[in-house]
C-alpha cells in the first residue's frame, strides 16, 4: 500500500494510487474542455440541442455494426501483412471479438453523448473497462493492441465522417479521444505500477507533476513539428489537418505514458515489448517518418527537463537513451528529404 505524505491534504487520505493518478487524468480533461470553453465562448457540455444529440446518436446506433466491421476492412488492408512479418500467431487476433468490442465501447460513447454525460465522466465509466479490454488482448501477445486500437481509431473516424455539423462532430470526437487514449496508452498499467510507490517517491511526484500538462506538451511538440516540416503529408493527410493533428497530439502522450510507466516500473519493458513494435507496425503502414518520432522523442526530452527537478529528470535519462537509440537513424536509416524525393519521382513517372 502507498503510505500517506503527512504534507498532502485530506483530499489524499484513503486514495488509492488508481484513484490519485486517474484524479488527475480527469483534471487535465476538464482544464482543457474549461480552455476551449473560455475561447470559444461555448458551454459544450450545457447545450440546448438534446434532442438533436439523441436523434444523431441513434442514427449512429444503427450504422455502428456495420461501420466497426468496415474499420476492420480498412485495418487488416493497412496492416494485415505484419501479422505475418511479426510472426504473430494469428489466432490472438480475432477480427470478430475485435469488431464487438468496438461495438459495445462506441453504444456506450454513444450513450454517453446522447445523455450528455461528459467526456472526463465517461472516463471514469468506461476507463477500467477499456483497461481490461486492453489487458486481454496484450497479456498474450503485446503487438496485438496495434490492430485493436486501430480496428477502434477508424471505427470513431467512420461513425464521424456521417455527422454533417462541425460543432456536434467537435462534441462526438471529445468522447471518441477517450477511448483512443485507454487504447494506445497503457493507462491501467501505470496506475498500477503507481501502487507500489510511497506518496514520498521521487518517481511517482515526476508523474503528478507531468501528467497535468501532457496535452499542453504535446501540443506545443506537434506545433514544433509542423514548423520544422511543413509540407510533410501522412496517410491521413497534412501534419496541419484537425484529424491528423488530433492523432499526433494522442502518439505524443502516447510516448509520455510510456515513459511515466517505464520510470515507475524501473524497468524498459513496456518500451521494448509494447510500444516500439506497435510503432514498427502502425507507422510505416501511415506514412509517419522515424525522423518525425526521432523529433519527438527530443522534444519531450527537453519538454520534460524543464518541468521537472533534476533528480527527477535523471530518473528518465535511461529511458530516453535507449528511445534514441531503438530509433536511431543506424536503425531506421532513411530520412525525410529521401522520402520526399522518391515520391517526387514516383509521381513524375506517373506523369
Amino acid at each position: 500500500m502507498m503510505k500517506q505524505n503527512p504534507n498532502q491534504g485530506e483530499e489524499s487520505i484513503n486514495q488509492t494510487p488508481l484513484q490519485y493518478l486517474a484524479k488527475f487524468w480527469a483534471k487535465k480533461y476538464i482544464q482543457n474542455l474549461e480552455n476551449k470553453e473560455a475561447a470559444t465562448g461555448e458551454k459544450p457540455w450545457v447545450s440546448a440541442y438534446g434532442k438533436e444529440r439523441f436523434e444523431i446518436a441513434e442514427k449512429l446506433m444503427y450504422s455502428l455494426r456495420y461501420t466497426s466491421l468496415q474499420a476492420w476492412q480498412k485495418t487488416e488492408y493497412l496492416i494485415g501483412r505484419e501479422i505475418q512479418r511479426h510472426q504473430i500467431n494469428p489466432k490472438l487476433i480475432d477480427p470478430w471479438q475485435i469488431s464487438e468490442d468496438a461495438f459495445e465501447i462506441y453504444e456506450k460513447a454513444l450513450e454517453s453523448y446522447a445523455k450528455m454525460i461528459a467526456p472526463q465522466h465517461m472516463a471514469r465509466i468506461i476507463g477500467a473497462y477499456l483497461g481490461r479490454i486492453r489487458d486481454k488482448y496484450t497479456s498474450s501477445d503485446p503487438r496485438t493492441i496495434g490492430f485493436v486500437a486501430l480496428q477502434f481509431h477508424y471505427t470513431g473516424q467512420m461513425l464521424l465522417s456521417e455527422v454533417y455539423s462541425q460543432w456536434e462532430q467537435n462534441q462526438l470526437l471529445a468522447y471518441f479521444k477517450v477511448i483512443d487514449d485507454h487504447l494506445y496508452m497503457p493507462l491501467q498499467r501505470l496506475y498500477d505500477a503507481a501502487a507500489s510507490h510511497d506518496y514520498n517517491s521521487l518517481a511517482l511526484s515526476a508523474v503528478q507533476t507531468l501528467l497535468p500538462c501532457s496535452t499542453e506538451i504535446a501540443s506545443n511538440i506537434c506545433q514544433r513539428v509542423i514548423e520544422l516540416y511543413p509540407r510533410y503529408l501522412s496517410h491521413s493527410g497534412s501534419l496541419h489537418h484537425p484529424v491528423v493533428k488530433t492523432s499526433s497530439i494522442r502518439d505524443v502522450e502516447m510516448f509520455q505514458v510510456y515513459l511515466w510507466v517505464c520510470v515507475l516500473e524501473n524497468n524498459i519493458a513496456a518500451i521494448q515489448q509494447e510500444l516500439f513494435p506497435l510503432c514498427v507496425m502502425l507507422y510505416p503502414a501511415l506514412k509517419v517518418h522515424w525522423e518525425l518520432v526521432r523529433q519527438m522523442i527530443n522534444l519531450i526530452g527537453k519538454e520534460f527537463s524543464s518541468r521537472v527537478k533534476p533528480e527527477q529528470r535523471s530518473l528518465f535519462v535511461p529511458y530516453f537513451q535507449a528511445l534514441r537509440e531503438m530509433f536511431s537513424p543506424e536503425v531506421f536509416p532513411e530520412s525525410i528529404d529521401d522520402e520526399m524525393h522518391r515520391t517526387a519521382r514516383s509521381m513524375g513517372a506517373t506523369l
